[in-house]
């Protein structure tokens, strides 16, 4: 039975990717703005991605920890409709960006067991959007993007009160199941639609949307 699941394909970085979200029917793509990131983008190729997204598709810039002057650079120069905070940002610097800048924030938090769950409450309270995503290993580089899930059933019950997204180890392989055990609306992808580490395959991203709304 088909959903009306939104997908959102994070850390594109050619005009490739751009093609091939969009194509698939993506409802989201990320730009990931993160140094030690292989997905990371130079605000100038950024923006040259960002105009070609066509009208209707959000443009989300993902930023760890940012300070003002990089998120002032970012949204000076690339038509973004959201930001993703992907660090230790905490509730009071989501209201801060959202002050500043007068644009939604999605706020990732990691789980990686029950204890986790215990700061949903703050970032919901303030927040647009919430994305969760498997907690780092200990040591990780990355805050997200590893490729690396978690027990889906520690938030299956959960009552939401802001929209929110899905993430970590979704492929096109598990993401129905994602779906249907959790009841989320939205599903975020980076890594389980890449052939090599930041280098996206065009063929799974179809395969991707495909099973998410299937």
């Amino acid at each position: 039975m088909a959903t009306n699941t939104k997908v959102k394909i994070c850390g594109l970085s050619c005009m490739n990717d751009v093609a091939a979200a969009t194509a698939a029917g993506a409802s989201y793509v990320g730009f990931v703005f993160f140094e030690k990131s292989p997905r990371n983008v130079s605000i100038n190729v950024a923006r040259d991605l960002a105009v070609e997204v066509p009208f209707g598709v959000a443009k989300v810039a993902l930023t760890v920890n940012a300070d003002d002057a990089t998120l002032d650079a970012i949204n000076a120069a690339v038509p973004i409709d959201m930001w993703q905070l992907h660090g230790s940002e905490t509730s009071e610097r989501v209201t801060e960006v959202k002050r500043r800048f007068g644009l939604p924030v999605m706020k990732a938090v990691g789980i990686a067991d029950a204890a986790d769950l215990d700061q949903l409450d703050a970032f919901e309270a303030v927040a647009d959007q919430i994305l969760i995503d498997a907690k780092p290993p200990k040591n990780a580089v990355l805050p997200g993007g590893n490729g690396i899930a978690f027990d889906w059933r520690l938030i299956a019950n959960r009552q939401w009160t802001r929209p929110w997204m899905l993430a970590g180890g979704l492929t096109p392989e598990n993401v129905s199941e994602a779906v249907a055990l959790t009841g989320t609306r939205q599903v975020d992808v980076s890594s389980g639609v890449e052939g090599a580490p930041g280098v996206k395959d065009e063929k799974l991203i179809a395969a991707f949307v495909l099973a998410a709304q299937t």
